[in-house]
């Protein structure tokens, strides 16, 4: 019992130290961003949509994950070395 229990707050406290390590940084993001604004739209890609996008995004880390914002929308979200760009689709459409 007590030997299962350390083995769940080790591996719990493992996850929690590897999330810390693996956070994408601000730079990550920025390239996750622009990389994915070309492949949904080479003509977006060609004028530097993605590259404006990116620059003008607000990165937020919570420690184990992080988060890119413009004008008050998530447009990335990352934990554990991964980034996911989100499809933001504007109001009403």
């Amino acid at each position: 019992m007590i030997q299962s229990r350390l083995i769940g707050l080790t591996t719990a406290a493992l996850v929690l130290a590897l999330a810390f390590v693996l956070n994408p940084s601000a730079q990550k993001h920025r390239d996750a961003i622009r990389a994915a604004v070309k492949d949904r739209s080479p003509l977006a890609g060609a004028l530097g949509v993605g590259a404006l996008t990116a620059f003008t995004s607000t990165y937020q880390s919570w420690g184990v994950c992080s988060f890119t914002t413009v004008n008050d929308r998530t447009i990335s979200i990352g934990a554990f070395g991964l980034v996911h760009v989100r499809d933001v689709v504007p109001d009403g459409k």
